[in-house]
């Protein structure tokens, strides 16, 4: 990791704890909006629900599909992690991670160009995320999760992390090419 990555924007959500609970306000447009400057248009909303020690990713989307995100973690705790795939980015192949979590309540803006991933940290781990564009099957692409050339700290501290067929098989950083982002 090195400098702060452009765009990548922590949102930090407040939450208020009583006797009964919590409350937390997920989602404001106009807060974001505000944060970043310019309006988002967010068209889909995922969710993913993974076990301690599951990493998924590094994915994107390319033109003419290529997605911004917000990501929070609204139960468990995640790692989550964005790598800088923009060409000519001063922080091309940096990446930077946030611990995302139900207790701190913060969401993670992911503009178009960088990839995106993330360790469970603690079991039935929910990720929740809102995206500028649909899911296109035909643009989805990602990187090797353990790319040496980006050497991300997932904080796997010996243990043996839990990751798909599909994303064992993704390329690495050096691997892919020029992309296109719009």
């Amino acid at each position: 990791m090195s400098g702060k990555i452009e765009g990548l924007v922590l949102v930090e959500n407040k939450v208020f704890y009583d006797s009964r609970g919590f409350f937390k306000e997920t989602f404001r447009q106009s807060r974001l909006d505000e944060l970043l400057g310019r309006k988002v248009d967010f068209v889909q909303d995922n969710e993913s629900l993974s076990r301690k020690g599951v990493i998924r990713g590094l994915h994107f989307q390319t033109y003419p599909h290529a997605q911004a995100k917000l990501v929070r973690c609204a139960f468990g705790s995640v790692l989550d992690v964005a790598v800088d795939l923009r060409e000519g980015s001063p922080t091309y192949g940096q990446w930077q991670a946030f611990e995302l979590s139900s207790e701190n309540g913060s969401s993670l803006y992911i503009p178009e160009g960088l990839a995106h991933g993330f360790m469970a940290l603690t079991d039935d781990a929910v990720l929740s995320y809102k995206v500028t564009d649909y899911y296109a099957p035909e643009c989805d692409g990602g990187i090797l999760w353990n790319d040496p050339e980006i050497a991300v700290d997932w904080r796997i501290n010996g243990g043996e992390p839990i990751i798909s067929d599909k994303d064992r098989a993704l390329p690495r950083l050096a691997q892919l090419g020029r992309i296109r982002w719009n």
